[in-house]
């Protein structure tokens, strides 16, 4: 007879569970690097972009100039007179001047504001043709991920792909001309030194009119006894 202790130790041991399948691998990563700032400053059309500003620019620094030399010598003749003119026409000639200095920042704001516009419009144009060129490399490269290049610390080289964007985009926009925005007036802002964004360093505006000189306080009467 088999004792019971014989009887454990000849029972059948029972299967172990089967494995988990393993997950199906993922798609694997296929990374591009792209240095649009480099794009936006050494290609063709940039390039282009930037010397029809700079030339806009100072066309504008010149226009700018003329009219403050022009509020300038106004300002002095102004000033020469204050002995001659009485109060009254002092003050006027002074309300004169100054809405002339306003007109001009208005102006220089308004030149301002359509200069950054025009490049703006301009730049828009060169990234959207970038982003197509970045599109069609990215599909024939089976890319899943595409990174600017200011985003990332490090990286191998072999992922950049700027220089073949830069040769197609030069190939498809080698020129590119500025629209230029029409100046619009702008609220003033009481100096015209607002004129370095549009037309460089600007000189200040010419000082306001002086003001007119109140007449001397005549001595009260004395009261008689």
């Amino acid at each position: 007879m088999i004792g019971p202790a014989q009887a454990q130790q000849t029972s059948p041991t029972p299967p172990a569970p089967a494995a988990a399948p393993a997950p199906a691998p993922g798609p694997g990563l296929n990374i591009l690097v792209v240095d649009v700032q480099s794009l936006l400053q050494n290609s063709k059309s940039a390039k282009m972009v930037r010397q029809q500003i700079e030339a806009k620019r100072a066309e504008y620094a010149k226009e700018i100039s003329h009219q403050e030399e022009t509020l300038r010598q106004e300002r002095d003749a102004l000033q020469r007179q204050q002995s001659s003119l009485s109060p009254e026409q002092l003050n006027q000639k002074g309300r004169e001047f100054q809405q002339k200095v306003n007109d001009l920042d208005k102006s220089v704001q308004g030149k301002r504001q359509a200069l950054e516009r025009s490049n703006v419009e301009a730049l828009e144009k060169i990234q959207e043709a970038m982003l197509k060129i970045i599109t069609d490399i990215a599909k024939d490269r089976k890319a899943n991920l595409v990174f600017q290049r200011s985003e990332l610390v490090l990286f191998d080289q072999g992922f950049d792909v700027t220089d073949e964007v830069l040769q197609k985009l030069d190939e498809q926009l080698p020129t590119l001309t500025v629209n230029f925005v029409a100046p619009t007036a702008a609220p003033a802002s009481g100096s015209t030194a607002a004129a370095g964004g549009a037309a460089g360093d600007s000189t200040a505006a010419p000082a306001a009119a002086p003001a007119a000189t109140p007449a001397a306080a005549q001595p009260a009467p004395k009261k008689k006894k």
